[in-house]
């Protein structure tokens, strides 16, 4: 478990960030910038002093300002992986790997340098120096050599925010292998919904310098905090199932969520795999009869759970779909109003399957692997 209650001033502004979560995973610390992401890591680090507070990792205290103990940056055994590589430039890729293994405590669990490289296809990059290398691969670098200390805690502060799309599509691939490979815990900062999506395993929003909401990013996808950071079109129930069967030729997942069955625009899967998947708002139709002959591959049956306000003229309808599996729907106040919803009600739930490409993402490989 990674706790962190901490209090720090500069200048104008306050951070008063308090949290608990689980390890191993991902934790991502989401929000604007300007809302706290990079100071709290920077505390967890070692490299800032709180004004008061404590911080403990696995029942280790870092940090405690009532008792007074601080454990200096240099002991506390964590990596940290900056928006920008900070490779050594007179050195090979080789060479960065290995002075990551030289600053690893002697009783440290070792993390073969073979395992590093394979993990993160590093192999033919091993001779190069950082000048020759994408801004991709000195990330995957960076990695690599933060690993090899043998860090008990991994920080990446936007670690992709520098690289241009495609090359954020090179690296996302290896931040989900080593988030399935490795029980490290990691704290990754973002303000890309995207990313967290895809490689979080729990969510702390900060918004000025405040925790606004924690928890899964099942649970943080319905929360209000979140709904006005990432703006009406983004707003969606996030759900996890898993695939009972994939169709290569039409790249297309079965899964089994809440009580059905949802087929989903995803990359090549294996039965087992579990998926996460964003439904975003905008995409749902309710209808209040099982649908027949229409092209929506998608039908669930739910239970209202509530209505919310959303904007003068849209609602956001609550939908259980079963399991404790929610979704949202955004009608118009009109549509709520003719079909007469209200908690309680049994509801159909209409997904086209098209509207989940790029929004499915895998979360691990079949059932029994790590």
């Amino acid at each position: 478990m990674l706790k962190v209650a901490v209090l720090k001033r500069l200048g104008s502004f306050t951070l008063r960030a308090q949290f608990e979560a689980p390890t191993p995973g991902v934790v991502a610390l989401f929000g604007r910038s300007g809302s706290g992401k990079t100071t709290t890591v920077n505390i967890l680090a070692g490299l800032l002093a709180p004004d008061a507070g404590r911080v403990e990792l696995n029942g280790s205290v870092l940090e405690d300002t009532a008792t007074g103990m601080r454990i200096a940056a240099e002991r506390r055994c964590i990596g940290y992986v900056f928006q920008e590589p900070r490779l050594f430039p007179h050195l090979s890729v080789l060479g960065n790997l290995q002075y990551g293994q030289k600053r690893a405590a002697p009783a440290a669990q070792p993390i073969e340098l073979e395992r590093v490289v394979a993990l993160l296809g590093l192999k033919p990059l091993l001779r190069r120096r950082p000048h020759q290398l994408s801004g991709g691969e000195r990330q995957r670098a960076s990695l690599g050599r933060a690993l090899l200390s043998q860090p008990r805690l991994l920080l990446l502060d936007e670690p992709l925010a520098s690289l241009d799309v495609a090359r954020r599509e090179e690296v996302l691939p290896y931040l989900e292998l080593l988030r399935d490979s490795l029980s490290i815990p990691m704290v990754y900062v973002s303000h890309q919904l995207d990313e967290v999506l895809r490689l979080a395993t729990y969510v702390v929003l900060l918004e000025g310098g405040r925790v606004a909401g924690q928890g899964t990013v099942n649970e943080i996808s319905l929360l209000p905090p979140l709904r006005s950071l990432v703006g009406p079109d983004a707003v969606g129930a996030v759900v996890d199932g898993q695939v009972t069967r994939f169709d290569g030729t039409q790249r297309m997942a079965e899964l089994q969520v809440g009580r059905g069955k949802l087929h989903v625009s995803v990359r090549e899967v294996t039965a087992g795999t579990r998926v996460r998947v964003h439904l975003l708002a905008r995409d749902i139709i309710l209808g209040l009869q099982e649908p027949k002959g229409l092209s929506v591959r998608n039908a669930l049956q739910g239970t209202i759970v509530e209505l919310l306000d959303d904007d003068h003229e849209t609602v956001l309808v609550k939908v259980d779909i079963g399991a404790a599996t929610i979704v949202l729907a955004r009608i118009t106040r009109s549509a709520a109003v003719e079909l007469a919803l209200r908690p309680g009600m049994s509801i159909w739930v209409l997904v086209k399957a098209v509207s989940t490409r790029g929004h499915a993402f895998r979360l691990s490989g079949a059932s029994g692997d790590s």
